[in-house]
Parts: C-alpha cells; structure tokens; sequence
C-alpha cells in the first residue's frame, strides 16, 4: 500500500482524523486534502489522481478481506467495467440493520437490469468514464453516489465477490423506517435529479 496514494477529504472534523492519518505514513502514502460534503470531497480526490482508476470509500468503512481492492480492479479490467462495486456488510450491527443491507445488497444486484446502483462506501471508478460524467454532482444534498452510477451503462457495471464492513451509525442515528422510506422515495425518483438536490436533512446532526 506504500507505493498507492490516499486522499483523505476531511471537511474540518474535530476528532483528530487528519493527524491519525497521518500517523499512518510510514506505511500509506497519504495525504489530506479539503472535504466538505461528500461530492465536494469525492471530486476534490478525484482531481489529484493521475492513476487510470479511483477508489471512493466511505470513512467508517473497513476492507476486512485483503484481496478486495485487487479483484475489483481485475474484474474492472477484465470485462472493460465503468464501475464496480461490492456487497455491504455490518457485522456489529443488530439483526435488523444486518437485514436491511442485505435488502441494499439485492437492490444492487436487481439494479443492473435497470440503472445501475452503487453506494459511496465503495465505489471503484474508470477515472475516464468519471471525468466525461462530470463526477459527482456538487449541488446534490443527498445519494450523490446514486445520481452518479445511475448514469453508467448497464453493461459496464460490475459488483465483484465479497464485501466491505460498515456500522450502523445511520440507522441509530435516523432509525430504520424514515431510512427504509427514504431508500423508496429515491428508487421512486430515479428519473427525477430535482429529488437528489433537495435538502432530505440526512446529514443534519439533528435527523
């Protein structure tokens, strides 16, 4: 991992990431840049790498298996993808959390016939294809990842064996059923970019 640049978008966090992350440099060439709102600091990343693929992932997301990032890249290259993503796992998380993004999982899968869907928590991207997409949509307040992969062709979209960990801060934060509804009304919206730059209050302290 020495030799692979990190770009870390911090949007001014009062936890101490950017100096824990830079504890890391002897082993991670990483490097920290201005974040804000996660399209802000998704493309912010995204115009500093000079590689032909980036890798966007959530911060409370673990690569629990080792050979994750290598496989998506070979299957990326293999079958000539746009974007790959992986299933989504919350192992410390209750039985309903757990449920529920299996729920995402298949909805990932079922999306392939339809237009493509991909969370941020991993998002393996041809850096080309990023770039004529325009990247992320910096006006949108909510699914930025969505409105993103939703673009992609069918054909160029792949979601390779395994899974990354996550928490379920979201849900102990917003509950489950306003996330389970919020999930519909963006499904139900697909079409419908409006929907993605309104203000759906899931990154307010107060959801």
């Amino acid at each position: 991992m020495r030799s692979t640049k990190v770009y870390l978008a911090d949007a001014n966090s009062t936890d101490g990431t950017p100096a824990i992350a830079k504890s890391f440099k002897h082993r991670l060439d990483v490097q920290v840049i201005p974040g804000g709102l996660p399209a802000v600091g998704r493309n912010n990343g995204a115009r500093c790498a000079l590689t032909p693929y980036v890798l966007f992932i959530d911060a409370d997301i673990e690569l629990a298996d080792p050979t994750l990032v290598r496989r998506s890249v070979g299957l990326m290259k293999r079958k000539r993808l746009h974007c790959v993503t992986t299933n989504i796992s919350c192992p410390q998380g209750t039985l309903t959390d757990r449920v529920l993004y299996s729920g995402n999982n298949l909805m990932q899968r079922l999306s392939r016939l339809y237009r493509p869907f991909s969370t941020g928590m991993f998002m393996l991207f041809d850096k080309t294809c990023f770039d004529t997409l325009g990247g992320f949509n910096e006006e949108a307040l909510f699914a930025e990842d969505y409105m993103l992969s939703k673009e992609v062709a069918r054909n160029r979209f792949g979601i390779v064996r395994g899974c990354v960990n996550t928490t379920n801060r979201r849900f102990k934060k917003m509950g489950h059923l306003p996330i389970v509804r919020l999930f519909l009304r963006t499904a139900l919206n697909t079409w419908n970019n409006g929907f993605f730059l309104r203000d759906h209050k899931y990154w307010h302290s107060e959801a």
